[in-house]
């Protein structure tokens, strides 16, 4: 009904240069009052008109991968200030929605080694780079083969300072992200780096790694999640965002777009944590700021 009265109202403003209102309204069937209601809510929808092309392009430019709030935060950046609220309803309208996360490769094996200390203790700041990083391991499968993620995130910024990615769950990635992560890297001597207590994290080998490099190790407790939140929240974020967007063909094909993604989410996806800034773009501007 309101659509019926909606589409009369739109015709009848388009003919009143021509015709008499009056005229317009009897030949319609309808009251003074209820054109100008409707007249009224016809106006406020174009009021949001150009704010649902900007939605529409930043959803579109971000494959789909921002909710409302991001979307929000996005606005705000272009200039549109226009709160959450007004956000969801639009989306709601045009349709658009975020996707369901999901659960994450367990590695836990029981005790194989050295248990650390949870020296971060779910405090998730750090006040500069190269101070707290996390790093955990996820699992993706296509078809019968399957693929492990394994990153490395400083605290700071919420950057990936480096990844690996295997076709099984070995030793090895760990160390070589380890070596290649901290190559080049000045204070990582002051460096703490998280883990859950996977078998990986528990290793001799990987441990003797970190020690020579002066890095202290921090493991959660055993069960506790949300010891590691940080990082469990970004692989809900990738697959959320990429991996069950589509359905992949093979190993070779997500690992390309697994790579493009953490780019793209080093470089480009922002956070309202981080002043509205991607990773990289607040660790940038955090360095100006101590050199200016």
């Amino acid at each position: 009904m309101r659509k019926r009265e909606s589409r009369k109202t739109q015709i009848i403003q388009e003919l009143r240069q021509q015709h008499a209102l009056t005229s317009l309204l009897k030949h319609a069937g309808m009251a003074r009052s209820t054109f100008y209601y409707h007249l009224k809510q016809l106006r406020i929808k174009d009021k949001y008109e150009i704010i649902k092309k900007e939605i529409r392009s930043i959803y579109k430019q971000n494959k789909g991968r921002y909710g409302y709030r991001r979307i929000r935060d996005e606005l705000q950046n272009r200039g549109y200030p226009i709160n959450h609220k007004t956000v969801y309803s639009l989306m709601r309208e045009l349709g658009l929605k975020s996707i369901i996360r999901v659960k994450k490769y367990i590695s836990y094996r029981g005790e194989q080694g050295r248990i650390a200390e949870n020296l971060l203790n779910r405090d998730f700041k750090a006040c500069r780079p190269e101070q707290k990083w996390v790093t955990d391991i996820t699992e993706f499968k296509v078809h019968d083969r399957k693929l492990y993620l394994s990153p490395m995130m400083d605290l700071y910024n919420r950057e990936i300072v480096y990844f690996t990615l295997a076709d099984r769950p070995t030793l090895q990635p760990d160390l070589d992200m380890v070596k290649n992560a901290t190559e080049k890297r000045q204070k990582i001597s002051d460096l703490v780096i998280h883990s859950d207590q996977g078998w990986h994290y528990q290793n001799s080998q990987y441990q003797h790694l970190l020690h020579e490099k002066g890095i202290r190790i921090s493991m959660s407790r055993k069960g506790n999640c949300l010891d590691n939140a940080v990082i469990e929240n970004f692989f809900g974020t990738l697959k959320s965002e990429l991996f069950y967007l589509k359905k992949y063909q093979s190993i070779q094909e997500l690992k390309k777009e697994i790579t493009e993604y953490i780019h793209y989410y080093n470089h480009h996806r922002i956070k309202s944590s981080l002043n509205r800034k991607s990773p990289v773009q607040y660790r940038a501007s955090s360095l100006n700021l101590n050199h200016s």
